[in-house]
């Protein structure tokens, strides 16, 4: 198995874990332990490295209106990148029409779920406020990244004023980066072995049949996520000069993690490290990629739009351009607190349709499929936010064709 490449493996395990889920699913109902505790094992990492790499960046620069560029540069990236996937998201489903002739009946299981779901919004002032941690440690338990990266800041700022004492500080927070690095190392050896359990357990329980009369709306999302990767990788080509499909085959491992897990957080700790390891900044990896997490979720932003749209069409419900543009405004908005909320995707579909006079009630049959669409919109979550980190390097002039090319070449050949 050394000589197999760890993406290779990713994928063995599967295409493995799911015929096992196929051909005997009662016992890949069992396996699921073995994914949860491959998750676990990988969220435990998460916090210790953001902490550590973001006040050892800010406390070790003491660049402080870096940081606010940063900052400014990362958000008109990621409403750029949102726009796109909510117009994708209008785009495809307006030419597949997925929900045209679904059964209706198929809409009743989970009305439940979809009841309590319409009846939850987003405060956007308490999304703020929520930013703001009340208690470190809690934030820290919860894995709340705002708040983490809230705190992270305003701790690396008072380092870096304290001067020479906060260099122990700094030395303490670069040596906890270097040994989470290390633990990731160790974790990823396990990663073929949860992807094949999660797969297994997903397929076993779920089945194949039932995803049939659904397979149109999955075929579509898929596809629409796939022309977003596209049609971004291709103009932040073009505004870097950086090859960004480049950038994606070098992902690919990490971005086969994510599908396969359906876990952004799986992928956060090897995502950070590859793009550290093709040229961008520490700094700048620590800083946009937990903030893009938050702001930056184009999967769960392209997945809410085609959610209203597939509404209804499921209705037969007719959508005129200006109503869908105002759909797009609304969700333009809305999506922004969506990482904060649980089982926010649902959440905020439910609340969009319900505000458009749209049938709540056609959500539960997004809940039946939730499971693949989720595996859908966590690669582009993570693939949109390592691309908007590159792009966010390349415009603070960290990175340039040269240097990335060179790079990639040096990691390809280690690859091979």
């Amino acid at each position: 198995m050394k000589k197999i490449g760890l993406s290779t493996q990713i994928f063995l395990g599967l295409a493995l874990g799911a015929l096992m889920g196929y051909v005997v699913p009662d016992l890949a109902g069992h396996l699921k332990p073995f994914g949860d505790a491959f998750l676990r094992m990988i969220k435990m990492i998460v916090v210790p490295l953001i902490f550590s790499t973001l006040v050892m960046g800010i406390a070790g620069t003491g660049d402080f209106k870096k940081l606010g560029r940063l900052g400014g540069k990362a958000i008109i990236w990621f409403e750029f990148a949102t726009t796109i996937a909510l117009a994708i998201g209008l785009f495809v489903m307006n030419v597949t029409e997925p929900g045209v002739g679904v059964p209706l009946s198929a809409a009743t299981a989970g009305s439940d779920a979809v009841a309590a779901a319409g009846q939850h919004s987003i405060d956007m002032v308490q999304y703020v406020l929520h930013i703001i941690p009340t208690n470190i440690v809690d934030a820290a338990a919860r894995q709340d990244m705002l708040q983490i990266i809230f705190f992270a800041c305003f701790f690396g700022v008072a380092v870096a004023h304290i001067g020479e004492k906060g260099t122990l500080i700094v030395n303490f927070c670069q040596s906890v980066a270097e040994a989470m690095f290390k633990v990731t190392n160790y974790v990823m050896h396990f990663a073929p072995l949860g992807v094949f359990a999660m797969i297994a357990y997903t397929v076993g329980s779920y089945g194949i049949t039932m995803l049939i009369p659904l397979g149109k709306l999955i075929l579509s999302v898929a596809g629409a996520t796939a022309l977003f990767i596209a049609v971004v990788a291709t103009i932040a080509s073009v505004f870097t000069k950086i090859n960004f499909f480049h950038l994606i085959l070098a992902l690919k491992d990490i971005l086969f993690l994510a599908f396969s897990t359906a876990s952004s957080e799986a992928a956060l700790p090897g995502a950070m490290k590859r793009l550290h390891r093709l040229g961008v900044p520490e700094a700048t990896v620590t800083f946009v990629m937990p903030t893009g997490y938050s702001f930056n979720l184009d999967g769960s932003t392209l997945y809410s739009s085609a959610g209203i749209l597939f509404i209804a069409q499921l209705y037969g419900i007719a959508m005129p351009i200006e109503q869908q543009l105002l759909v797009m405004v609304t969700l333009m908005l809305s999506t922004k607190g969506i990482a904060g909320v649980p089982g926010a995707g649902i959440i905020v579909v439910a609340a969009t349709a319900a505000a458009f006079n749209l049938p709540t009630e056609g959500v539960a049959i997004l809940l039946g499929i939730d499971r693949i669409l989720d595996m859908i919109r966590t690669i582009c979550n993570v693939c949109g936010n390592c691309m908007a980190t590159v792009v966010v390097s390349c415009w603070e002039k960290e990175l340039n064709k040269d240097k990335f090319n060179r790079l990639y070449k040096e990691f390809r050949e280690e690859k091979l």
